[in-house]
């Protein structure tokens, strides 16, 4: 088994969680979501990253609207929705529960 393929599998079980959490702090458009996972080690490419947000916006945890820009072509802002919102509180406490559990786990010493 080659540890990056388990490196990558991990980091794409908790993306949509990251991504909920980048747009709880603000609407982005997709460059700004890349960068803020970028600057988090959490490397993800715009070949992952479009569909997911897709299929977040079809399950209707966003919308997006379109913004003009200063240097090229409009932007599409993405926005957590209400739905979004508290679909994103409840991830939180997921993971909260989730990481102390694997930290549990993970620091037993076995005798």
């Amino acid at each position: 088994m080659k540890i990056e393929n388990t490196k990558a599998q991990m980091r794409k079980g908790v993306l949509e969680f990251c991504i909920l959490s980048i747009l709880k702090h603000g609407d982005a458009y997709t460059s700004e979501i890349l960068e803020t996972l970028k600057g988090a080690e959490m490397i993800v490419v715009e070949g992952t990253i479009y569909p997911l947000l897709t299929r977040l916006k079809n399950a209707g945890l966003l919308t997006y609207r379109w913004e003009e820009s200063n240097s090229g072509p409009p932007r599409k802002y993405y926005v957590l929705t209400e739905n979004g919102t508290m679909f994103s509180k409840e991830l939180d406490k997921t993971w909260g529960n989730l990481v102390t559990a694997v930290n549990q786990i993970t620091s037993k010493k076995t005798t």
